[in-house]
């Protein structure tokens, strides 16, 4: 137990040391990483941001209205005060669907029309066929309610559930003015996975090994399968190590891929 204390105590020093050094020189950035959250149960949220603002780091949150432990769905009012500090902290947001919904498969045919499975809402579960205008729906729904919750003019980018995407769902999307995000590789930080057989160590050992520079990192506000969470105990020593490793952080906002994107969107973005 001593020993777990001082290795406790080894991590707050350093990630106090790394944040007051990093502010000093965060105006330079030339080994970029993009942390992405998207929303789960939010259990672990008001960690994730503290841990965040301790560090410096600006965050990309995709958020849709997903059950919660806490409170109503994630864009809830339960919630409004959590994602209010976050646009004055100055992270960015965009939309994950409103409901969480999956793709499952493009209809066959000329038309735009796509067959989904929410996870969240009063559909939840079921099997349904929209097409491009009603997805368009979800996008917009959840833009809406983010703006509203933090003050802030959501990025037209999007994140579909599970980054489960067809090339005709992207320009579906991309006609009502949205980019879809996904990850890099290595930017799969692993927090879906099953903690029996992906521990929180390996985890760490396996993102600070792989991770390069300009890789979008994908982790969520909490995830109901896992029994030994990801966060907060991976993300403040995978902050530290990656800063260790001469790496900066960035929101997407300034990503190469999405730079000129969220200057100029789409003619028909909102």
């Amino acid at each position: 137990m001593a020993g777990h204390k001082r290795q406790l105590l080894a991590i707050v020093l350093i990630a106090n040391y790394a944040a007051s050094t990093w502010a000093s020189g965060q105006n330079s950035c030339d080994k970029p990483l993009y942390f992405t959250f998207d929303t789960g149960h939010m259990a672990v949220a008001g960690q994730i941001a503290y841990i965040l603002n301790r560090q410096g780091v600006k965050a990309t949150f995709f958020a849709a209205n997903e059950r919660t432990k806490v409170g109503e769905g994630t864009l809830g009012s339960h919630w409004a005060s959590w994602w209010k500090l976050r646009g004055t902290e100055g992270h960015e947001f965009a939309t994950h669907t409103f409901d969480h919904v999956y793709w499952r498969a493009d209809v066959p045919g000329a038309a735009m029309r796509f067959r989904f499975r929410p996870s969240a809402g009063a559909l939840e579960g079921r099997e349904l066929v929209w097409d491009a205008a009603t997805y368009c729906a979800q996008l917009d729904q959840a833009n809406s309610r983010l703006q509203e919750l933090t003050g802030k003019k959501p990025l037209p980018l999007f994140r579909a559930p599970g980054g489960k995407t067809s090339p005709k769902l992207l320009a579906a999307a991309k006609s009502c003015g949205y980019a879809h995000v996904g990850w890099a590789p290595a930017g799969f930080l692993g927090d879906e996975l099953s903690s029996e057989v992906f521990s929180n160590d390996a985890l760490l050992a396996t993102a600070l090994r792989d991770i390069r520079s300009g890789d979008i990192l994908m982790a969520h506000l909490g995830i109901w399968s896992r029994k030994d969470p990801w966060a907060p105990t991976v993300l403040e020593p995978l902050i530290v190590g990656l800063k260790a490793k001469g790496f900066c952080f960035q929101t997407l906002r300034d990503h190469p891929a999405y730079k000129s994107w969220i200057a100029t969107p789409g003619p028909l973005a909102k």
